[in-house]
């Protein structure tokens, strides 16, 4: 998504994630507060009679570089409407936080959404219902939080998020960084195990003068289709130079901006590659001979483990929205954490809509609205007969049992139990 392309629009994020811009016309939001662990947050009430009931908004990665703002991309989820304006209308109340930290918060995340339902609750009352609803990293935190804390959260909704196995995702962005060094060595400083901090400052303009214009070339134009392949980026063949270029900048994005973040957080390497197999250039048996390969170091791992990886222990309903091309994180995080819920008993509480589209978090206010419908009609139920009718959960085939050994293989993760 546009927002998320720092190297590109650096003045879209300050917009998305302003402060000021976090107060919509409608809604009725008061200004905003701070929480104990310094995070600043925001809680917007319906204009007319309260239902009792509130929906917390978790939002998506923010670079580390950036200040703790108010966040606002579910106005970029929504096509420019915002979520607050939309559960405000239906008597809902609405209260999001930045987080205490940026980067990979997601721990941090999950305590300061359960917070943020006490100070709800001590400014505006009692609170009958809550709802937790995700995007992208907000989407972990969301499930992570709903799997923990039934007894706060009714139900939650998340919007592509890396649900599957956080393993996964930080090794499907570290294979992109480690093919772009073998296609490409000497183009980006460092590695997959750190970035040299002076050079995060110049990236914007070191893409547009070096990056961009080297995978580009029309002379290395079979050199970075390889790197697409070998990565698993995805593209759409009806508009495939748009497609692979914002594939392209926004794994460099996280590969620049994420990764010192990620270790910090993690107090070690995460990265594993030891015995992956890497297809789709034109000499893979070069290619996985030469690659550099690394080892998780176990601090990462146990970090990960107690803190990022869920568990597909639902006692509550989870509704999930997650595009079916999406270059960020992508769409094998809904079977496998289907698989989780299958074998973890929270199956029953799981609702998976795929849309077929390319792009990171690309959906319509339309299939947006629909999602969280279903969410409201799962939990309260009367006067909802037309949304229940409508969702549709998913089903473990023996299709997704086949792919759960195909993915565990490729991305170094045992079957759950």
């Amino acid at each position: 998504m546009a927002h998320r392309r720092l190297m590109l629009a650096l003045s879209v994020w300050v917009a998305v994630f302003s402060v000021g811009s976090a107060r919509s016309a409608s809604a009725a939001c008061d200004p905003s507060g701070v929480q104990s662990t310094g995070a600043l947050y925001q809680i917007c009430m319906p204009a007319g009679e309260w239902n009792g009931n509130l929906v917390i908004w978790a939002h998506g990665y923010v670079a580390p570089q950036f200040p703790l703002m108010i966040p606002n991309d579910h106005r970029a989820l929504l096509n420019g409407t915002s979520l607050a304006d939309i559960v405000n209308a239906r008597g809902y109340a609405f209260a999001t936080t930045s987080y205490s930290t940026n980067g990979l918060a997601v721990k941090e995340g999950v305590a300061d959404v359960l917070d943020l339902v006490g100070l709800v609750t001590a400014q505006k009352g009692n609170v009958d219902k809550v709802y937790i609803v995700g995007l992208s990293l907000g989407g972990l935190i969301a499930t992570l939080a709903l799997e923990r804390h039934p007894d706060i959260f009714a139900g939650g909704l998340a919007a592509c998020g890396p649900i599957g196995s956080f393993n996964g995702q930080v090794n499907y962005l570290g294979d992109f960084r480690v093919l772009l060094d073998y296609f490409y060595p000497g183009l980006l400083p460092g590695d997959v195990t750190g970035i040299p901090p002076a050079f995060i400052g110049t990236w914007v303009q070191y893409y547009a003068g070096v990056v961009a214009p080297t995978l580009f070339a029309p002379q290395n134009r079979s050199k970075t289709l390889q790197l697409l392949r070998t990565a698993r980026l995805p593209t759409v063949a009806a508009d495939f130079e748009n497609t692979a270029r914002e594939s392209l900048e926004d794994s460099l994005f996280y590969a620049v901006l994420a990764t010192n973040d990620a270790n910090a957080k993690l107090g070690a390497q995460p990265f594993e590659n030891r015995f992956r197999i890497y297809l789709g250039s034109s000499n893979d048996l070069r290619l996985n001979f030469l690659v550099q390969r690394e080892r998780a170091e176990r601090p990462a791992l146990d970090e990960l483990d107690r803190h990022y990886n869920t568990s597909g222990r639902l006692r509550r309903p989870l509704i999930t929205l997650h595009t079916t091309l999406d270059q960020q994180v992508p769409a094998w995080h809904e079977t496998l954490y289907a698989t989780k819920a299958f074998f973890n008993g929270g199956f029953r509480h799981l609702t998976v809509v795929p849309v077929n589209r390319y792009g990171h978090c690309t959906f319509t206010p339309a299939e947006v609205l629909n999602a969280f419908d279903r969410l409201i009609a799962k939990v309260e139920g009367a006067g909802a007969a037309a949304a229940i009718a409508q969702a549709t959960p998913v089903r473990m085939d023996r299709q997704m049992l086949m792919e759960l050994d195909r993915i565990g293989a490729t991305f170094g993760i045992a079957p759950p139990r």
